[in-house]
């Protein structure tokens, strides 16, 4: 069996190093939907969404992250990540997560200025990400698949 052709990945927020290392797959949410990055890729640069990047280790091991948004540069054999906000899901404090969904849901049906309920989506668009992340991190543990 042919061995797996693996990425370089450098994955950064604006104050540390999160991941350096290889990866055979890397799904990150780019600015016009999810993008799935295999070695020979072509050239890519994009901005990317605040969601979920996740990545598969040249062990198999699956790696979640949460990003508040940034860019991705790829070219054939390297993928760079450099994002506002960057935590592993072991980083990620679920209560306040579920907090700040809720305050950004209340804030959407109460408040009718346009720059206030664009920063609540916005807000409610990264404790969803940082939600959905834990979750997923919980069914790796668990062993659970994905929905």
């Amino acid at each position: 069996m042919p061995t797996a052709k693996l990425l370089n990945v450098e994955i950064a927020d604006v104050s540390r190093l999160i991941y350096s290392g290889t990866c055979t797959k890397l799904v990150a949410p780019a600015a016009l939907g999810e993008v799935c990055i295999l070695f020979g890729h072509a050239p890519l640069l994009t901005r990317l969404m605040p969601g979920e990047i996740r990545l598969q280790t040249d062990s198999g091991e699956d790696q979640f992250f949460f990003v508040s948004g940034g860019f991705m540069e790829v070219q054939r054999h390297t993928v760079m990540v450099l994002a506002d906000q960057m935590l592993r899901s072991e980083e990620i404090d679920g209560d306040a997560a579920r907090k700040a969904k809720k305050s950004a849901e209340a804030t959407l049906k109460r408040n009718p200025m346009y720059k206030t309920r664009d920063e609540a989506r916005m807000q409610l668009l990264k404790a969803l990400a940082q939600l959905r992340v834990l979750e997923r991190a919980e069914m790796l543990q668990s062993k659970k698949p994905y929905r």
